[in-house]
């Protein structure tokens, strides 16, 4: 048998060869503009790149739901990731990072650098070629793509920014954070039109969660915010809550589907709710905390929703009804 000396090297030579699964976290995805690559980021600063086409095969095995290609892309976590055009933008401490998709098999890299520190949300905004910065300076930082440029600063929160999301019909930019306001900001003139502050309406204040917006998402005149407050729908027009959604925990992310509302956040599973505040569902995961969701729009050769958290799976779907199979960093 082996002396306890002996099993801690072979322990310590184990972690060594295969980094500690148990305690990785999937922070980030982004689909591909192709929509058969699934990019995704961890708490390592790993990006893995997988490959929806094999996964979904009918002749998919074990080795279809690895990535085809992973590289340290951060040295802290990849808090963000967004395809915009023909790259892939990812957001790490102190750096937002550029990927061509066509060069990421030869690993061509782009460095796009700043000195605050990027711990958020990343949204491109289409009509100008823009990128939509949220960060740990508390200020909102429009990017200019084209020449690689900050061409303007939008300040108003007194703390860190989660999340952003743009309104390109009404050329307006929307941000939620720490300090536990949801901005409103004219894109045009970046001058904030309005400030809710959600947790001072009581049917949304959750005091023993704390203030903070932890996900920001619009559609048309509707807005979905939540995290220490509950998760709510908004209409944009009135700037008052139209459905509170009885969810225990603080939800991370949120988007609309259809005629429905999908939500994760603590607790193993994908949340289905209706329109007027009703939980319809909650599909199990496989992570027991959930960080991000992802429905893929932009094929409908691979349409599906993918799902990651406390865990190296990222739990893929089909049908929202059921997880169909796990890809694993």
């Amino acid at each position: 048998s082996l002396s306890s000396s002996k099993c801690f090297f072979f322990f310590f030579f184990f972690l060594h060869l295969n980094p500690p699964l148990l305690h990785m976290s999937v922070f980030s995805q982004s689909f591909s503009p192709c929509g058969r690559f699934l990019a995704a980021g961890n708490n390592y600063g790993e990006i893995a790149i997988f490959s929806l086409s094999a996964a979904l095969s009918p002749d998919a095995t074990g080795l279809s739901q690895k990535p085809v290609l992973t590289f340290t892309a951060h040295e802290g976590p990849v808090f963000s990731l967004l395809s915009a055009d023909c790259h892939l933008l990812s957001a790490g401490n102190g750096e937002i990072s550029a990927w061509s998709w066509a060069e990421l098999i030869k690993k061509v890299r782009i460095r796009l650098k700043d000195s605050f520190t990027v711990s958020a949300d990343l949204k491109q905004q289409s009509g100008d070629n823009s990128l939509i910065v949220g960060g740990g300076d508390n200020n909102i930082h429009i990017l200019d793509l084209e020449h690689g440029v900050f061409k303007s600063v939008l300040q108003g929160h007194s703390d860190y920014i989660h999340c952003v999301s743009v309104r390109e019909r009404e050329a307006e930019i929307l941000s939620g954070g720490e300090d536990g306001a949801v901005r409103i900001w004219d894109s045009r003139t970046g001058q904030c039109a309005h400030c809710i502050e959600v947790y001072k309406y009581e049917s949304c204040a959750r005091p023993q969660y704390g203030k903070w917006i932890s996900c920001l998402t619009t559609d048309s005149d509707w807005m979905l915010c939540g995290g220490g407050p509950s998760l709510s729908l908004w209409h944009l027009r009135s700037l008052s809550p139209t459905s509170i959604f009885p969810l225990t925990g603080c939800q991370r992310q949120a988007t609309f589907y259809q005629d429905m509302i999908l939500a994760v956040g603590e607790g193993p599973f994908v949340s289905h709710c209706l329109l007027g505040g009703e939980v319809k569902a909650q599909i199990p995961c496989t992570p027991q905390s959930l960080n991000t969701l992802q429905l893929n729009t932009n094929s409908t050769e691979h349409r599906v929703l993918t799902v990651g958290g406390s865990s190296d799976h990222i739990d893929v779907f089909t049908n929202l009804s059921y997880k169909a199979f796990s890809l694993r960093f």
